[in-house]
């Protein structure tokens, strides 16, 4: 509500119209079949896609973790980027549609063990992924396999969408939910003071974080996955989504990677964020397709030039 009032006229006629937007495209992808507009979603941003400043952002990011792609290459995986990213669009409105946990669910589950053993100890975790294929297919995976989790999210900049997309994620499922920022962040440590776990997407830029290197490069990233892990001796457990045709997906949960051991606390937290990056690296080269090529990652000066 604070952030409607303090918006100028301008800028909730903006909001307005965007928001007409969102709620007519999702009426039409909602009374589709979930195969259709998935498809439907896909080959609008693969037309819409390279018209956009984005596409130019995927373009840069594309070949400095593949130097060695050609051009046509590079556009290509581009244009695979937006086909994924339309395809989470037209499959929105059918979330509860991909159930991980029902008979043809649409949702693979890998690794199912690891996520036992957590809820198993009785003891918080802090699970991590990065924006690969439908990521939030992944989130339900975890909140539906009987973890009790807090999910960290970053808010849509329009709050009339925000709060249907808000909507739907907990009608799918996902029951805690926590903006990032100083807020969301004190309710990422209560959650796990109390016993909970808590999920990060831990594959963007953040300006206030620390330097760790992604591909080589070292890159301002988030330490609070690392921070919480160590503060409550918890078991980082990663996850990773892959993109099966016609609307399906795998889920995998991975083996847990173990938290920098190293006497000093700075040094440990540096080392912990470096690990998992390398998951996430590994994830990208594995399935480049499936990730979100259109933030921009590295600094500015990367773009400019």
């Amino acid at each position: 509500m604070s952030q409607q009032a303090n918006a100028s006229k301008w800028q909730r006629v903006q909001w307005r119209i965007e928001a007409g937007l969102w709620f007519m495209v999702m009426g039409l992808f909602r009374v589709l079949p979930i195969e259709q507009a998935s498809a439907v979603g896909g080959w609008a941003l693969r037309v819409v896609g390279p018209f956009t400043s984005a596409h130019k952002t995927a373009l840069t990011n594309i070949k400095l973790v593949f130097p060695k792609l050609s051009t046509l290459e590079a556009k290509r995986l581009a244009l695979a980027t937006w086909d994924n990213l339309g395809r989470i669009g037209g499959e929105f409105p059918h979330l509860r549609g991909l159930n991980p946990y029902q008979t043809d669910g649409r949702v693979e589950i890998c690794g199912r063990e690891h996520l036992t053993a957590i809820i198993k100890s009785g003891k918080p975790a802090v699970l991590i992924s990065g924006h690969f294929a439908n990521w939030e297919v992944m989130a339900a995976a975890i909140c539906l396999g009987g973890l009790p989790a807090r999910v960290s999210y970053r808010h849509a900049n329009n709050p009339w969408i925000d709060a249907d997309i808000t909507r739907a994620r907990l009608g799918y499922g996902i029951p805690e939910l926590s903006a990032k920022g100083g807020v969301g962040a004190k309710e990422m440590l209560r959650a796990m003071a109390q016993g909970h776990s808590v999920t990060f997407l831990n594959d963007q830029k953040f300006n206030r974080g620390i330097e760790a290197h992604f591909f080589g490069h070292k890159l301002m990233t988030a330490p609070g996955p690392s921070r919480l892990a160590l503060r409550f001796d918890a078991p980082i457990l990663p996850v990773s989504i892959v993109r099966l045709p016609k609307a399906r997906f795998r889920v995998e949960f991975h083996p847990p990677i173990a938290a920098s051991t190293d006497p000093d606390h700075q040094v440990a937290i540096a080392q912990t964020v470096e690990k998992i990056n390398r998951f996430l690296e590994a994830c990208i080269i594995r399935h480049p397709k499936s990730w979100f090529w259109v933030h921009r990652r590295w600094p500015k000066d990367v773009y400019r030039k």
